[in-house]
């Protein structure tokens, strides 16, 4: 098994093998942030070499991403989660500021792989490669595992619920914590995804019929839906950690 750094313009994989990679990373609401879609051809041109792939013979197995960013080191001056990192960054490299600081955004496990601690090698990468140029801060928008069993218990206190043996109840979380990451502060609208009722009926294979509050699957916190409006919306939690 082999570690490469891959730019996105290169990752002309065929399709099955990126659909098996992502096929249970995410749930399909996951780009329904409408605010990261403007960034994306930016964050795909001036950031790609922030991405690392783990390759197996050849096949895509693993993958983990990050952008850089400028940030004084204090918890209250943090983005407020994923889709405001990804603006900082964008707005910095636009004004010429020189980052000091790699937020990672994600890693991704084929589904078959899981458990073999891949996802650490990828965290790891993303560290080494944040070292190697000059950026002397790691910090995580962690997206809870776990969560999505728990949407009505709010992030201030699930970030708080730790295992008998001190470390974090949320398994992604821990994965950080054996590499040594602390959690900083709770991200309580680290994303905001929003579509009409009928996309959300897609994206959940629940029916709404009327107006109010719900639970969805792998939401890590509930689902408001306006009919009137056409709308739902989503406000998805993070906890933010700090690796170096």
């Amino acid at each position: 098994m082999t570690l490469m750094r891959v730019p996105t313009c290169s990752r002309d994989w065929p399709q099955h093998q990126l659909d098996a990679l992502f096929a249970e990373g995410f749930p399909p609401f996951i780009t329904a942030d409408r605010a990261v879609k403007p960034l994306l051809g930016r964050i795909r041109a001036w950031f790609a070499d922030f991405d690392v792939m783990v390759l197996d013979d050849g096949t895509p197995v693993a993958t983990g991403w990050g952008v850089p960013l400028t940030w004084d080191g204090k918890t209250a001056s943090l983005p407020d989660g994923y889709t405001a990192s990804l603006a900082r960054a964008v707005e910095g490299r636009e004004q010429g500021t020189a980052p000091n600081t790699l937020v990672i955004c994600g890693a991704i496990v084929a589904p078959e792989r899981a458990g073999r601690g891949l996802a650490g090698e990828v965290l790891t990468a993303l560290r080494d490669l944040t070292a190697e140029r000059g950026l002397p801060q790691v910090i995580a928008p962690v997206r809870p595992t776990a969560k999505h069993r728990y949407p009505l218990t709010p992030i201030t206190e699930y970030a708080t619920w730790t295992r008998p043996d001190g470390t974090s109840f949320d398994p992604w979380i821990r994965t950080h914590q054996r590499l040594g990451a602390t959690i900083l502060t709770p991200a309580p609208a680290s994303q905001t995804m929003t579509g009409t009722v009928q996309e959300w009926e897609e994206w959940t294979r629940l029916s709404f019929p009327a107006s109010g509050t719900y639970v969805i699957p792998d939401g890590l916190s509930v689902l408001d839906i306006d009919r009137r409006a056409d709308l739902g919306t989503y406000v998805e939690p993070n906890v933010w950690m700090r690796h170096l």
